[in-house]
């Protein structure tokens, strides 16, 4: 029996948006630029330098996505069958590994940031200037995808099934909500939150954040392959 039905929905979009936003790679990276500003920057630079990665983590997330919808829509209906079979094998794996951090959080394969990866990430927030963090955004972006790809690539396939305006515009919105938090850690931190309490407050909450993304990459996943075999009809 075919199910018809209309994905994705606005809400659809919104909930994965935030669960994937709340990703303690995103966070993580995030907590460290702003460790080393208070130290060395003023508020109005904290600000300044906070918002220009910020940016620019959005806007290579939101060119990274537009590049992936442009090629899954432009590719011939049988082949895009295939590849959302393929991809929801993976987004599934990926919850699976995400649920895993739950019980045994860091133990065995885990979706992070490679380790090399993390140490240029180190360098870099060490180089407070205009330039780096404009690099620093497009580099974390990119490297940070292991542990933040999954939900996106998922909705990035959804979307595909009928890339319109409105999905365009699904699209940026589900950029803006994944920068949300890091937006709000800046702003706590600028208006005198400790930066410690929000460390300890990622360290105590970290697995529970893989947690939630599990669910939902499972979730995604499974949905994609019932639309790739047909059970469910995309309207």
């Amino acid at each position: 029996m075919v199910v018809q039905a209309y994905l994705p929905t606005l809400g659809t979009v919104v909930t994965t948006a935030l669960i994937d936003s709340i990703n303690p790679c995103a966070i993580g990276v995030l907590i460290l630029l702003v460790s080393i500003m208070v130290v060395y920057k003023s508020k109005s630079e904290l600000l300044y330098y906070g918002f220009a990665y910020i940016l620019f983590v959005f806007l290579a997330y939101l060119s990274a996505g537009l590049g992936i919808l442009y090629f899954l829509s432009s590719i011939p209906l049988f082949v895009s069958e295939y590849i959302s079979i393929a991809v929801g094998l993976l987004i599934v794996i990926a919850g699976l590994i995400e649920i895993k951090d739950f019980f045994w959080y860091g133990k065995g394969i885990s979706l992070s940031i490679p380790p090399n990866k993390a140490k240029q990430i180190h360098e870099m927030t060490r180089k407070l200037t205009l330039p780096t963090m404009v690099f620093l955004g497009v580099f974390v972006a990119g490297v940070e995808l292991p542990c933040t790809g999954g939900p996106y690539l998922a909705i990035l396939v959804f979307l595909s099934q009928n890339f319109n305006f409105t999905a365009f515009l699904w699209l940026v919105l589900y950029n803006i909500i994944f920068v949300m938090p890091l937006i709000v850690i800046l702003l706590m931190v600028y208006f005198g939150h400790k930066i410690q309490d929000i460390k300890r407050w990622k360290q105590a909450n970290r697995k529970y954040m893989r947690l939630g993304t599990g669910i939902i990459l499972i979730l995604l996943g499974w949905l994609l392959i019932l639309i790739a075999n047909g059970t469910i009809a995309l309207n």
